[in-house]
């Protein structure tokens, strides 16, 4: 699997060539943060909107498979409802993230880029999302590219992570 990162900006999106957009959201996070808080600007509120008239609401198991348009890079979003923020601990992050993981394969996507699920919220912190998700990616050896989307200070301390991972591997 290849994991790198990506900036929580559009402009940084815009330089993205193909793949799909993973959105992990809380029933109870209005409006919308981090990714899917742009997402939702560029898509001019569509995602507010599908949210506001109940096509999706962020329900635990809740996905969403829509299509972009020409407003993002992506080839389609899946939106992944988790249920209300409280009480959620790494036990749910890593619940979340592998679910979110195999419904990307079952759907045969095997490039994305996505926030990992609390993130935006702040529920984890960067460091820890990503030893996380590695632990996870290292169980099944998935073969994925993937883009783990966060801000710049997030993504600061995800990069001595993602360096250490990397010579690991080898």
């Amino acid at each position: 699997m290849s994991v790198h990162l990506l900036g929580a900006e559009l402009a940084r999106w815009d330089e993205v060539e193909s793949g799909s957009l993973l959105l992990a959201f809380f029933a109870d996070e209005r409006p919308l943060r981090g990714a899917a808080g742009l997402a939702d600007w560029r898509l001019c509120g569509k995602l507010s909107s599908l949210i506001k008239r109940g096509k999706v609401s962020g329900s635990k198991g809740e996905t969403l498979l829509m299509t972009p348009g020409r407003r993002l890079p992506f080839t389609s979003i899946i939106m992944f409802g988790m249920g209300p923020s409280r009480g959620f601990d790494e036990s749910s992050y890593r619940h979340n993230v592998r679910w979110i993981r195999e419904v990307a394969a079952r759907a045969r996507i095997d490039r994305y880029a996505l926030q990992p699920p609390g993130r935006a919220t702040g529920l984890i912190g960067a460091r820890r999302a990503l030893e996380l998700w590695l632990e996870e990616v290292e169980r099944d050896r998935g073969q994925a590219d993937v883009a783990i989307i966060d801000n710049h200070s997030g993504q600061k301390d995800m990069a001595e992570i993602l360096r250490y991972h990397r010579r690991r591997q080898g």
